[in-house]
Order: C-alpha cells, then sequence, then structure tokens
C-alpha cells in the first residue's frame, strides 16, 4: 500500500523553538550534558507554581469538578480575569467578552482561523513569536513582517508598518513585551500604531502574556490606550504563575457596540467543537489570579539578575553582540559571522550545540527577515549554569575565530 498522504499545510508547519531539539536526541543517547537555553519554560528551572494554585488544583479533583465545563469558560474564572486586567492593566472589559483557551497558542489558532481567509495578510512585527507566521500560512494566508529597529532596542519602525498595509491586510499583531527580543514597546509607539489602525479600520491583536515581567521600564496595555480602535488582547498563565504544562490561556474582545461580536461568536463556536478547557485547572487558574500576588516582584527580582548577567556576559564575547531585553526573559543576540563563517543563523545554532551542548533557536525561526543571523536564548537556569553554558560558548567562538 501507497504512504498515506498528508495536506501541504500541515506538512508545511514549522516551530523553530521545539523543531531544534530534534538536533537533541543522538546527543542525549550519547550521554553529552545539554544546556537548555531554547524553551520559555520558567518550571523547568527553579521558579515554582504558587503552592496555592496546586492546592487549589488538588482540591478540585478531591472533590469531582471533573466535569465539563462551558465551552467559553467557567464564569468563575473569567470574572476573575475581568478583575485581573482591571487590577494590573487597566482595562476595562465584561466576562461576556472573554473566552478562556487551553493555552495562548490556542487562541492564536482560534483567532486567525476566524479571522484569516485565502490571500488575506496579517501584519506581524519582525522578530515575533513562531505561531503567528506558522498558523497565518495554514488558514492560507500571508503573513507579512514589519520592521522593528535592533539599534533602538527592537522598537517597531512605524513608517515601515504603514508601508506593508494593503488592502489584503485584516489585522496588525503587536507582542509586547516581545518574544524573542525581550523589548517594551514605549507608550507613544503604541498609541501611534493604534492611530494607523485606526485610520485604516485595522482590528490590533495584542499578546501582552509578559505584562507582568518587566524591569526598568513601564509595561502599558495596548486596550488600555485604545479608545475607538478595536482590539483583541490575549494572555495567559503559563510565564507569570508558572504554569507552563497546565495549559490555561485567555483571548478578550474589546471594541464599541457589538464590533468585534462577530468575531467572537465564531471563536466561541470553535470553543465548542473541541468542549471546553480543562476544568481543574481552571479552577486553580482562578486562585491563581485572586490569590497572593507578592511572588510577582520575587520572579521579577531574580529574573533581572539574570537578564544583567546574561546581556553583560554575551557582550563580552567577540563576535557576538546584544541589546538589553526590558521584558520577558529572552535575549536575542546578533552572531556577526552569521553570512559567513556561518551560512545560515541554523547552521550557526547546530553546530553550536553538537559541539558544546548549548541548545538556543535559530533567530530566522521567529522571522526570516529580521530575525536572520540572531538566536534566541533564556536567561531562565540559575546564574551558575547559565555562566558554564556561555562560557561553552566563548571557547566555541574562539575556536572558530582561531580556525
Amino acid at each position: 500500500m501507497a504512504p498515506i498522504k498528508a495536506t501541504a499545510r500541515a506538512k508545511g508547519i514549522e516551530y523553530a523553538i521545539r523543531d531544534v531539539i530534534a538536533h537533541t536526541e543522538h546527543l542525549v543517547r550519547n550521554g553529552k550534558k545539554i544546556y537548555y537555553l531554547n524553551i520559555g519554560d520558567p518550571a523547568a528551572f527553579d521558579f515554582k507554581t504558587p503552592q496555592n494554585v496546586k492546592d487549589a488544583l488538588c482540591k478540585a479533583v478531591q472533590e469531582d469538578d471533573n466535569y465539563y465545563s462551558p465551552s467559553e469558560g467557567r464564569i468563575e474564572l473569567r470574572e476573575a480575569i475581568v478583575r485581573k486586567e482591571k487590577r494590573v492593566n487597566n482595562v476595562d472589559i465584561t466576562a461576556d467578552n472573554v473566552l478562556v483557551t487551553e493555552g495562548i497558542s490556542e487562541g492564536i489558532q482560534m483567532l486567525l482561523a476566524a479571522l484569516v481567509e485565502k490571500g488575506d495578510e496579517i501584519l506581524f512585527p519582525g522578530p515575533t513569536y513562531p505561531p503567528y507566521i506558522s498558523y497565518t500560512k495554514f488558514f492560507n494566508g500571508t503573513p507579512v513582517a514589519y520592521e522593528t529597529i535592533e539599534e533602538e532596542g527592537w522598537q517597531p519602525n512605524l513608517d515601515d508598518l504603514r508601508s506593508k498595509i494593503s488592502d489584503k491586510t485584516r489585522a496588525i499583531v503587536i507582542t509586547n513585551p516581545n518574544n524573542p527580543t525581550g523589548s517594551v514597546y514605549d507608550r507613544k509607539v503604541l498609541r501611534e500604531m493604534l492611530d494607523i489602525a485606526g485610520e485604516y479600520k485595522l482590528l490590533v491583536v495584542s499578546d501582552e502574556i509578559y505584562d507582568q515581567l518587566t524591569y526598568e521600564k513601564e509595561f502599558v496595555s495596548t486596550s488600555y490606550l485604545s479608545n475607538d480602535v478595536p482590539v483583541v488582547g490575549l494572555n495567559g498563565f503559563s510565564k507569570v504563575y508558572q504554569m507552563t504544562g497546565w495549559r490555561l490561556g485567555y483571548l478578550y474582545f474589546k471594541g464599541e457596540g457589538d464590533q468585534l461580536g462577530e468575531l467572537r461568536r465564531s471563536v466561541e463556536k470553535e470553543c465548542r467543537i473541541r468542549i471546553c478547557a480543562n476544568t481543574p485547572v481552571q479552577i486553580a487558574g482562578a486562585a491563581a489570579l485572586d490569590g497572593p500576588q507578592d511572588f510577582v516582584d520575587d520572579i521579577v527580582d531574580k529574573l533581572k539578575q539574570r537578564r544583567d548577567f546574561a546581556w553583560k556576559r554575551l557582550n563580552e564575547i567577540e563576535g557576538i553582540s546584544t541589546t538589553k531585553p526590558e521584558g520577558a526573559f529572552y535575549i536575542f543576540p546578533r552572531i556577526h559571522d552569521v553570512g559567513s563563517r556561518w551560512k545560515t543563523d541554523m547552521e550557526f545554532v547546530v553546530e553550536l550545540l553538537k559541539e558544546t551542548g548549548v541548545l538556543t533557536v535559530n533567530g530566522s525561526g521567529f522571522d526570516p527577515i529580521y530575525g536572520e543571523g540572531h538566536a534566541r536564548l533564556v536567561f531562565l537556569p540559575p546564574i551558575k549554569e547559565l555562566d558554564e553554558a556561555f562560557n561553552a560558548l566563548e571557547r566555541f567562538m574562539s575556536n572558530k575565530q582561531a580556525d
């Protein structure tokens, strides 16, 4: 019997952050130590899920809260999300306009499925979180990157953004704080982006999952700044509450009147066909939002120390330079010899991994134009482990320059 064919859209899916792990399998089998600087998973290191959240999950299971919940999400959780958005981001929404998803990635998938027809264009920052690119392609749309300027701390180039808008553009994506660069967008820049969206009557999609993980620079929610421009906000529990494996996120719709009603109802239909998000985890999610929040400052302090170490250490390595991240837990250094010593950033990443065990992600996986020639690293591990990884990276770079 001939092999069963898969669709072109499925075969074409790429997700650089996890695709790169395939290169570790042979190394792990042969006992090589791997420094996992590829995945933004705080729970895999020394950041632990708050105890009250774990207790709430166990209690929900023990009390048999193991049934299907409403497809749009439990009302108790949606109301807790409303309170959180008001408390943290000063955003006014109602529970009716909140949908609970199995992680923010499912929210991205559902939203783009409801937005993108064949040939439609979605504008996203270059570089950006890969699912925005992959899902736009999956639904037969065209992802279009607008430039963010490395020399200006990866702030968006508004002239380039405007130049990329066409009659096929459906939405402008803003990821702030940004993954993979760690940039936090200026309030003035966000206002101007909203003005551009309003001028062209475009939806703004605002990914704010790192909203509470910022350092010196203040984070301002796009939804808070928006008056008459429709915004779909995406957020989740993975990064701040260390609930990565729990898969819990949400999206909300903020617009005038029934401006976003059809879109919201369409995404809600998608929620129905996958039944519901995990019920006990939703109960724990409400406990996370309504429980003690003092641990967040401790996380930010710990991350800031690691950010400072990573930024200083990487800039000391010849052939590497990097801007200082202002939020999240990623750093996005430029590898200067990509294009000469290494043909591509992927070639650099694989060679580094094989020789040192340091696992990073190729920058072109976050955008083939504006991410090319870079690598994304997480600075989540303790400083001792980061130091070992950066020492190995420095030896690798030194040896290559001596060749």
